[in-house]
């Protein structure tokens, strides 16, 4: 029973770490150029607004590919680790612009607390993407949700601390 539990620990830590990194690195890339290029969508709104940027989410898949790189390496050379961990980064900041864009929608500010949405859109984009190539079981996704929106607070707490985030949530 034990086993089974570590095995589903560390297989949702070596599945969702490339996403953390992504959207964590994304923050500190974050630049100036908008990524929805300044525009609007049909209803007059933007599309993902100022805080999603093109330097911070190509910043962020690199950081995310960069990890998934060294798990397929010390893990077991494994392509198929990578491609996971690659589409998870990949996932992670599309389900991040998926989630500022509903933000949007709801004409909530750039920050505004959404709970679940905020610290699960990236996780969401992950799962998305990656699925046709992972296996996660049950019991690894369990531990993704139980554990990611604690990790979301405490990383936005000490990016916040850092100056590089204007709310800590």
């Amino acid at each position: 029973m034990l086993f089974k539990i570590n095995e589903a620990f560390f297989s949702a830590l070596i599945f969702i770490l490339p996403a953390y990194i992504a959207n964590a690195s994304a923050v500190i890339f974050h630049g100036k150029k908008p990524i929805d290029f300044n525009k609007n969508f049909f209803d007059g709104k933007r599309v993902f607004g100022a805080n999603k940027t093109i330097e911070g989410f190509i910043g962020g898949f690199l950081c995310g590919l960069l990890i998934a790189m060294i798990e397929s390496l010390i893990l077991n050379k494994n392509f198929n680790l990578f491609l996971i961990g690659a589409l998870g980064s990949l996932g992670a900041l599309l389900g991040d612009l998926f989630g500022a864009f509903i933000k949007r929608r709801l004409v909530l500010a750039p920050g505004f607390p959404l709970p679940f949405m905020d610290q699960l859109d990236f996780v969401y984009g992950a799962l998305i993407i990656s699925y046709p190539f992972s296996k996660l079981n049950l019991n690894a996704l369990f531990f993704i949700f139980l554990f990611t929106p604690f990790l979301h607070l405490l990383t936005n707490g000490i990016a916040y601390l850092l100056k590089l985030k204007k709310f800590w949530w």
